[in-house]
């Protein structure tokens, strides 16, 4: 699958929903209005860079890809978005692509975060023969060998998914040392992410699922570390991911050019990351 760059029109942006189509401007917040709890524990201190998708003006949909997906490609494409349609019941949808991505809007509407991490992770085991996970446990334990060939297998046969990726050396902490393996896969401008438009469709229906199914399902270990500034994304087999609720990508805002739902205060978390977040952090000691 090749790849090439090129000017993208305003119009051609995805967008979270295509429902509702107005103005993208920024909005102040009405006067008068205190915010509440929530708020100040959400919110972004002010004069701070605490994460690297606030510290550059530059549009990472400025430029957008395309792709020419081959016979293989259009294979993997179609597969997946058959089980996901049969996750929704059997829904229509339309070939290829962009299909596929409106199959994951169409998963999200109307769930919760979680349920829509676990529609995601049905459509993954779907896609294993029995046994699958206790097979490849007995195969596959948690070793460096295993975290790299992992990585390989990901840059090998993955990229109709995401777009082109790289190994690279990454730091793993194992067996309480640390360690250089070569687990690390560089996505460098993720496909999935530049279609959807949608930081909380990234969250909830590729990194938390992702991540979900390897660490607990497989017993290998995965972390995920999208960059919203230029749509990158690292993933590292062998590390442990934290917590939803501290991870980085946790309070990040939305993509205010591109989603019609983005929240009218800047500073304010995506509401599609956690659609619970009240009920998260409560539960964390956070509230």
């Amino acid at each position: 699958m090749q790849s090439c760059r090129q000017p993208g029109p305003t119009s051609s942006r995805p967008r979270c929903c295509k429902s509702v189509r107005h103005s993208f401007a920024p909005q102040k917040a009405p006067p008068n209005v205190r915010p509440t709890l929530l708020h100040l524990a959400t919110r972004r201190p002010e004069n701070t860079h605490t994460n690297p998708s606030t510290e550059t003006t530059e549009d990472p949909f400025a430029e957008l890809e395309t792709y020419d997906d081959n016979f293989v490609d259009r294979f993997f494409i179609g597969y997946f978005a058959k089980k996901m349609s049969q996750q929704l019941g059997g829904v229509p949808y339309e070939p290829g692509y962009d299909g596929f991505v409106e199959l994951s809007k169409q998963i999200m509407e109307g769930r919760t975060s979680k349920q829509q991490q676990q529609a995601v992770l049905g459509v993954l085991d779907a896609l294993l023969p029995p046994d699958a996970p206790t097979t490849f446990r007995k195969i596959f334990p948690f070793k460096q060998w295993t975290a790299e060939l992992n990585a390989a297998i990901t840059q090998k046969f993955f990229a109709w998914l995401v777009g082109p990726l790289e190994v690279q050396e990454a730091e793993i902490e194992y067996k309480g040392e640390k360690k250089i393996w070569k687990s690390g896969v560089q996505i460098k401008k993720c496909r999935y992410l530049e279609q959807s438009g949608c930081k909380g469709m990234c969250i909830n229906m590729c990194k938390i699922p992702t991540q979900t199914f390897f660490t607990e399902t497989f017993g290998l270990p995965l972390t995920m570390k999208p960059d919203f500034a230029d749509l990158s994304c690292e993933m590292v087999f062998g590390e442990a991911p934290p917590p939803i609720h501290l991870d980085e990508v946790y309070n990040e805002p939305c993509f205010t050019k591109n989603c019609v739902l983005a929240d009218r205060d800047p500073n304010l978390p995506c509401p599609k990351v956690d659609t619970q977040r009240r009920k998260t952090l409560r539960e964390a000691g956070m509230l």
